[in-house]
């Protein structure tokens, strides 16, 4: 049977909207450690305040990396993972660079994850590596980068920011995030130590269940109080 704390320990609560001040760190961090997650996920000059507000819970500080659009060099992106460990996180997110992973660029971005996850593990921190499943649409892709980060021993692999924008046939822009069929797939093409993290879009505790089923052991959130309460007021004891 599983349980309100099954599904809160699924949840990396995000704060990382460009508004976001630190008063709503600050409140959004009471939320984290209220529903008891697994882990926040924060801006890079967050990390700090986040784990003063965290200190005396078992809620874990996240960092993302290159976020969201994953452009910074691999020298930048190794320096703010070191950075990001040393002022308390002990879980990296860090986005691809997308553009190297379109053009085919398969040599640049492996010798870029394993950087960061050398990086990263050097400091004992998890690494979870964002493609972004809105611009990297090709399966050959998807399943390149699994490959990739199995070789070079990252921890997860991951759908989304919840910020790869792409115009739609209305002329909006807007993005799906996760899907069943991309966990599915990632669930399929990792090795059996990377686990899978679903990101963008996941907002009821039906999505985050349906995920679950497919393979998904972690799932970035925002709707995190809402997923929980209605956890608690359904079938999950």
């Amino acid at each position: 049977m599983i349980t309100v704390k099954d599904i809160a320990k699924m949840i990396d609560h995000s704060i990382l909207h460009p508004t976001m001040t630190d008063e709503d760190l600050i409140r959004e961090c009471d939320v984290a450690k209220k529903c008891d997650v697994a882990s926040v996920c924060v801006k890079p000059y967050a990390v700090k305040l986040a784990k003063d507000c965290l200190k005396g819970s078992d809620v874990k500080v996240g960092c993302v990396i290159g976020f969201p659009h994953g452009n910074s060099s691999t020298e930048v992106k190794v320096f703010e993972t070191e950075k990001a460990c040393n002022d308390g996180a002990v879980e990296i997110d860090m986005v691809i660079n997308i553009g190297k992973a379109l053009g085919g660029e398969w040599e640049y971005v492996e010798t870029e994850i394993k950087a960061v996850t050398e990086a990263s593990h050097k400091h004992k921190a998890i690494v979870k590596v964002i493609f972004e499943t809105d611009f990297v649409t090709k399966t050959e892709d998807k399943i390149r980068l699994c490959e990739i980060c199995t070789r070079v021993g990252a921890d997860f692999v991951k759908t989304s920011t919840g910020y790869g924008f792409v115009k739609q046939q209305d002329g909006e822009y807007n993005y799906k995030g996760a899907t069943l069929p991309d966990i599915e797939l990632m669930r399929k093409h990792s090795g059996p130590k990377v686990q899978v993290k679903c990101a963008g879009g996941v907002r009821t505790l039906d999505d985050l269940l349906k995920m679950k089923a497919a393979g998904a052991t972690r799932s970035g959130a925002t709707a995190t109080e809402k997923m929980l309460e209605e956890a608690k007021q359904r079938f999950i004891k």
